[in-house]
C-alpha cells in the first residue's frame, strides 16, 4: 500500500502536545511495521521543517531529519507539477487551502495514490481516504 504523508501527520507524530499525537504515533508505527510505501513531496518537507523549527525547535528538526525522513520516499515536484498545483490553488480561490495541499493532491493523482496519512480535512474533500 502506498500512502502520502502530510505535514499534519508528521507534526502530530513528533509533538507530544498535539491532540492527535497518540493516534498519530500508533498509526506511524503500524505503517512502518507493515512496510507501507510512504511518500511525501519536497513541498511537504519544506513546510514540515519550517513548522517543526518554529514550534518545537532545532532538536526536533534534527530528530525529524534523522529518525523520520529516512522512512519516506520524496517525490520531487518539477515545473509542470508546480504549475498544475498553482493553477489548482488559484482555481479553488480558498484562503485556507495551501499550495502545499494542492501539490500533494496533484502528486497523489499523478501517482494513483488514494490514501493519505493526514489530519487535514482537505484530503477527504478531494476524495482521498485519510489514515487513520
Amino acid at each position: 500500500m502506498t500512502i502520502l504523508v502530510d505535514t499534519s501527520a508528521f507534526l502530530a507524530v513528533l509533538n507530544a502536545d498535539d491532540q492527535n499525537h497518540r493516534v498519530a504515533r500508533a498509526t506511524w508505527e503500524k505503517l512502518i511495521s507493515q512496510d507501507a510505501v510512504l511518500i511525501c513531496t519536497n513541498y511537504v518537507l519544506v513546510e514540515t521543517f519550517a513548522l517543526i523549527q518554529k514550534r518545537l525547535g532545532m532538536e526536533a528538526v534534527r530528530i525529524f531529519q534523522e529518525d523520520v525522513v529516512s522512512f519516506v520516499q520524496i517525490e520531487w515536484l518539477d515545473a509542470a507539477s508546480h504549475s498544475r498545483s498553482v493553477a489548482a490553488l488559484l482555481t479553488a480561490n480558498r484562503r485556507q487551502l495551501s499550495l502545499v495541499d494542492c501539490a500533494s493532491f496533484d502528486t497523489m493523482r499523478q501517482l494513483g495514490i488514494i490514501s493519505a496519512f493526514a489530519f487535514d480535512p482537505h484530503f477527504t474533500e478531494q476524495g482521498f481516504t485519510c489514515i487513520p
